[in-house]
């Protein structure tokens, strides 16, 4: 059972809590604790806190939070991405796929789907792959912006990955091409000396 108007915190209430935590992370949490003491059936408020702890870098409770964002609200899509984005980020890939799954349902243009598919491509080691989908989510997302900051990371360093490679295939063929040169180099000296 989903939890009715009354269990949730107003949205006056969240937008002070949202306050607190730009301005003081850590002060945030506090606060959010407070609510969730008298709303904690508020999927937002776990995720929120989830979204804060990650920040101030105590990740067992970021985890803990996420989870029960999702839990509480199986269809909070965004609270689902982010808990994925947390597990990928730990290490724990197949967790991650796991927790994406039912974002999997929505239509293959959308921001977040796209966002999930190239996640799951870099997990694969799928750069390319991963680059396309990224940059198509960020293209699409215009209701999360700051999100498309972080992809736009993932991107940065995917196109760092795929460019090292390129050069390190450029060199490996000009390192072919150098040796025949000079196979063909000295071969031409032999003749001159004949």
């Amino acid at each position: 059972m989903s939890p009715g108007p009354d269990d949730l915190c107003d949205d006056a209430q969240m937008q002070d809590l949202i306050g607190v935590a730009n301005a003081d992370s850590a002060r945030g949490v506090d606060a959010i604790d407070a609510a969730l003491a008298a709303f904690p059936g508020d999927a937002r408020l776990h995720f929120l806190k989830g979204s804060l702890l990650i920040g101030l870098q105590r990740f067992i409770g970021a985890h803990q939070a996420l989870s029960s964002a999702v839990r509480l609200s199986p269809e909070f899509h965004i609270a689902r991405f982010q808990l994925g984005l947390f597990e990928l980020t730990s290490g724990e890939a197949d967790s991650a796929v796991a927790t994406w799954k039912p974002l999997k349902a929505l239509p293959g243009d959308h921001w977040m789907r796209r966002f999930v598919d190239g996640l799951e491509h870099l997990a694969s080691d799928r750069f390319d792959e991963c680059i396309a989908d990224l940059s198509a989510g960020i293209a699409a997302n215009q209701e999360n912006l700051p999100l498309n900051v972080d992809m736009q990371r993932i991107v940065a360093e995917c196109e760092g990955i795929v460019g090292k490679r390129m050069a390190v295939n450029i060199a490996d063929r000009a390192g072919e091409v150098s040796a025949t040169s000079f196979l063909l180099g000295a071969s031409a000296g032999r003749k001159r000396q004949h």
